[in-house]
Order: C-alpha cells, then structure tokens, then sequence
C-alpha cells in the first residue's frame, strides 16, 4: 500500500491541472487514499478507474513535508453574495444576481503587481472547495485564481493567454484561437503533459455586454508515473483588456457524469473585467 502511496505523489508532481506554483498555501490535514483499495487486474475499465482515483488522490501530497500535508486556502479573495456584489458596485459592474445551491460567488483582482495588468475576476464555486490566489514578491505576482476539490480532481483555474493580444469580436474568431487557449490554459507545467486533447463544441453567449465562448474539450492528462487519465472540462472564453482570459473546469472522465453540471454553472457565472479596474478600489 506504501507503493500506492508514493505513487500518489508522484502523480501530483509536475500535473498541469492543478498548479499550485507561487500560490499562497498552508498546512492542514488531508484525505488519504483508503488502505483497503487495490487495483483490479481482470477488469480494465476498473483498473482505469483505480489510476485516475490515485491521480487525483496524489494532489494531496503536494507540498507535503514533514509528515505534514499542504493545501491552498483563500487568502484576501472576496467571497460572499452581498460582499462580491458591494465590491462590483464599487466598480459600477454588473452584481452576481444568481447562485447555484451550495455555490458561493468569488471575487478577486488577478494582477495586483507590477509585471500584469489587472484584471477583475468573478465566478461561483461550491462552497467546500478550496481557493487559491496569486502570490506577491520583490520578483512581481505568480500563480493564478482557482477553486477545487483537489483530491477529487476537480478544478476551476482562471487563465490569461496573452499571445494574441486583445481580440475584437471574440464570436468571430476560428476555433483555431480557442483551441490554442484551452491547450496553453491545460499545459502550464509543460507540453509534454497531455495528449488527445479535443474541443467538441463552441458555443458564443453574450451577457451584460460582454462576448464569451463556451467551449466543451476532453484531453488525456500524462501523470508523472506513465499513466494516462482521461479528464473533461467546460470553459468560457474573453477578451478584456491586453489579452484572451479562460476560466476553465475540469474533472477526471470517470466523474463527470457527476460533476458536468456543477463545472457548467461555475464557468457560465465567470465574469472578468479589465478596462477602469484600480486597485485601490478593492476593499
């Protein structure tokens, strides 16, 4: 069972789905893989059942040092319906007017230093998963917004592509430009990470004003041991300020029967703003 273990951890490290490179963590206790589970030999989907629970599992011993396991907690985010909603009209932006049962709508500034510009970031996320936000240094801001239930393997991660620069029209756009976004949004560990990866479906929306496209992939995640685990995701897509922001979510393949609509309703609550966005205004 130690094997297992150890394996876990291996899985964890250098896993693009759930970097938490620069982000604020501390220490707490952490759910462990049960001692009674053992891989099936004779029946292949369990056997791809049981790799993708040990991946997931092994985000719990990111971190981990001296017998103690460490994981992300929210820091300064604004969190709270009448909170987020005060901050929003501080800005004179739209409120969060809808909530899904067991979610809690987030806000946070992504960029507060001097090497990105800043960005106002709102969506909802259920209320037992775990936030983490960027980290400030003499070096500038790393490390981005995101919400999960880690050792599940599902996640919600805010990305800036900046490559492209501000797009016009984010409707118009050929799907050649979400695909990159979605693959640099999945590959920040690198391009060796993953493989398969797809996108299934476009879909432009227009709230408040603004453009987004949704968009539905699936991609195989390459865990650190050799093992492939199929993992499935939602995002929606804009263009605010210098740059295209993502905010995608994603699970293994074997739990999103169960979690499809939990990541739909955290990516169609995404909101992000850049232009008239000062810090000073954050309170």
């Amino acid at each position: 069972m130690n094997r297992f273990l150890v394996t876990a951890f291996l899985f964890s490290v250098g896993c693009e789905a759930f970097s938490f490179s620069g982000m604020e963590v501390k220490k707490s206790s952490a759910l462990m893989m049960s001692q009674n589970t053992e891989p099936t030999t004779t029946d292949g989907e369990s056997r791809r059942t049981f790799f993708s629970q040990v991946a997931a599992a092994g985000l719990a011993f990111v971190g981990a040092g001296n017998g103690m396991f460490s994981m992300p907690f929210p820091a300064n985010a604004v969190s709270g319906l009448n909170k987020v909603n005060n901050q929003l009209k501080a800005y004179g932006l739209p409120s969060v007017s809808s909530v899904a049962d067991g979610m809690t709508p987030l806000l946070e500034i992504y960029g507060k230093s001097f090497n990105r510009f800043p960005i106002l970031v709102t969506f909802n996320h259920p209320i037992t998963w775990v936030v983490t936000i960027p980290s400030i240094d003499a070096n500038g801001e790393d490390g981005t917004i995101q919400a999960g239930e880690y050792a599940k393997g599902d996640t919600a991660t805010f990305f800036v592509y900046d490559e492209p620069g501000h797009v016009n029209d984010i409707h118009s756009q050929p799907k050649e430009l979400f695909e990159k976004a979605l693959i640099k949004s999945i590959s920040q560990k690198g391009d060796n990470m993953y493989q398969n990866f797809k996108v299934t479906k476009l879909e432009p929306v227009s709230v408040d004003g603004q453009q987004y496209m949704r968009a539905d992939f699936k991609y195989q995640l390459l865990t650190g041991a050799g093992f492939e685990v199929d993992r499935k995701g939602v995002a929606s897509i804009a263009s605010e300020g210098a740059a295209v922001e993502v905010m995608w979510a994603a699970s293994t393949a074997v739990r999103y029967k169960k979690t499809e609509q939990q990541l739909r309703d955290i990516v169609a609550s995404f909101r992000c703003y850049a232009d008239g966005i000062k810090l000073d205004t954050l309170g």
